[in-house]
């Protein structure tokens, strides 16, 4: 399957995401992402050292200026339960609008076309690093990192193209 690029529609899933009340939600992506526009970014684990000390911090320091943008919701991606995705959540106090979301079975991640085998590293199936700029579930910006790279899918990368 090709990943996800500029012009397609972002497929329809479902995610796991525990609300603002600590319960534990089950949504469709489309129902975060149709008529709004949106960051879709996907990490290949919780509370590994690029993802956290890199990726998700540059989406969390500049989510004010994302939302200033006219950005509707930032939305982060992994394959990893629902109960990891809140620990990692609640792990960054400064955190008001990324939302955590899990693909515990990666089947969102196998239907974005995102899919990175990690078994040699005892990750088993993972997802790429990778940021998606959405429009009305329309694709405008596709921001998809070679296996172990963090190049062109920061915050700063999406800034520039909004």
């Amino acid at each position: 399957m090709a990943p996800i690029a500029v012009g397609d529609v972002l497929p329809d899933g479902t995610v796991g995401y525990f609300d603002q009340n600590g319960d534990l939600q089950n949504l469709s992506v489309h129902s975060l992402a149709a008529g709004k526009k949106v960051i879709l970014f996907g990490v290949p684990g919780a509370f590994t050292p690029t993802c956290s000390l890199k990726h998700v911090p540059g989406f969390i320091e500049r989510q004010d200026e994302l939302k200033a943008k006219g950005v509707d919701e930032i939305l982060l991606l992994s394959v990893n339960d629902p109960f990891v995705m809140k620990a990692w959540a609640q792990s960054y106090p400064d955190n008001k609008h990324v939302k955590f979301l899990a693909d515990g079975a990666g089947k969102y991640t196998h239907a974005l076309g995102l899919e990175l085998d990690l078994s040699e590293k005892g990750l088993g199936i993972r997802s790429r690093r990778f940021s998606l700029l959405v429009d009305d579930l329309k694709v405008k910006v596709a921001n998809v990192e070679n296996a172990g790279e963090f190049a062109i899918s920061s915050a700063e990368d999406i800034i520039k193209a909004l």
